[in-house]
Order: structure tokens, then C-alpha cells, then sequence
């Protein structure tokens, strides 16, 4: 399987109800990385006020679903923790994968870590997620931290890379071309 694997995380109408930063500009790019994915995996947050099925649960209008887009449930921060996850990327032999989507700070960070950490080969595009303004910083703030962080996370033999959505679609180009 290629690694053309784009995962999207909680980018539904009921978290994105609260402002989040530059959500035109993250639309845009995580589309774009949809555009240039072999498999899209959307991961959508259920739980009170985000129920399935409700209107809140849906993913937002301005994204493209593929038709052959693989959807995951999860109640909680961790994308794997109790949810089919890993065994949809086991049928699908997807071993590697990059992720956007909100919020950086919990669903997103969470994610990248556990997944990372299991084994799962992560790239992490770097103007494609994002988060609300918090108490303490600004999400434009969280969102370079959490790339920094992201960067530097120690796991020997599996970092995290960083990267722009540019600079990920022209390696899939290129790697394309080859």
C-alpha cells in the first residue's frame, strides 16, 4: 500500500462549532492532501451534544469525502483507545499515514503520540491542524508548540516528521514520478 494516507481527525460541524484558527486555510490544505491520498481515513469524536448521526457528528461541509474514505469512531482523545482503528489499518496494510485535522492540542497531539508509539509511521502536516484559543495562549501559539514537540518527540527508530502540506504533496509527486 502506498503511503498516500491522509488521516482526518474530528473535523465535524459540532467541534468546529467553536472558532478554531485559520479554519478556511486548514480546509483548504487538508483537501488538498485529500486530493493527492490514495485512502482517507476520517476520525470522528461521538459523545454528548455529538451524538452519531446528528448534525454536530457530520463531517464539515467544506471537505471532500472520497468514496472509499474509511470512517472511525472514538469517545475520547486517543484515536486507537477502544475504537476499530488499528484493525481498519491492518485490512487496508496501512502502516504509515499523515494527520491533520482539530484539535491539536487534544484529539490531534493524543493521536500522534499513541500512534507513533505503536508503531505506526507519522507525519504530522503542519498547517493542517488546528485549535481554539486557550486560557493561557493563543491556538496560533499551541499549533507551533505542538509542532515543535512533534518534532523532537523522542522515539527511537520511529520519529515524527513535520511537515507543510506543500512540501508533503510534492514528495508524493515525486515519488510518484519514480
Amino acid at each position: 500500500m502506498s503511503d498516500r494516507v491522509v488521516m482526518v481527525i474530528d473535523m465535524q460541524q459540532g467541534v468546529l462549532a467553536t472558532p478554531r484558527f485559520d479554519r478556511a486555510g486548514r480546509c483548504a490544505r487538508i483537501n488538498a492532501l485529500i486530493a493527492a491520498a490514495d485512502r482517507v481515513v476520517f476520525i470522528q469524536h461521538s459523545g454528548p451534544g455529538i451524538e452519531v448521526g446528528s448534525d454536530a457528528w457530520q463531517i464539515v461541509p467544506e471537505l471532500t469525502q472520497p468514496a472509499n474514505a474509511l470512517f472511525v469512531n472514538k469517545t475520547a482523545c486517543d484515536s486507537f483507545w477502544q475504537t476499530a482503528l488499528a484493525e481498519r489499518l491492518a485490512e487496508h496494510a496501512i502502516e504509515a499515514f499523515v494527520i491533520c485535522g482539530c484539535a491539536t492540542d487534544y484529539c490531534v497531539d493524543t493521536t500522534v503520540k499513541v500512534g507513533a508509539s505503536l508503531g505506526y509511521r507519522i507525519t504530522v502536516a503542519a498547517d493542517a491542524h488546528t485549535t481554539a484559543d486557550r486560557t493561557w495562549c493563543s491556538a496560533e501559539q499551541q499549533i507551533k508548540q505542538y509542532n515543535e514537540i512533534w518534532s523532537d518527540l523522542i522515539l527511537p527508530g520511529n520519529p515524527v516528521s513535520v511537515r507543510d502540506t506543500q512540501a508533503l504533496l510534492a514528495a508524493w509527486q515525486t515519488a510518484n514520478q519514480t
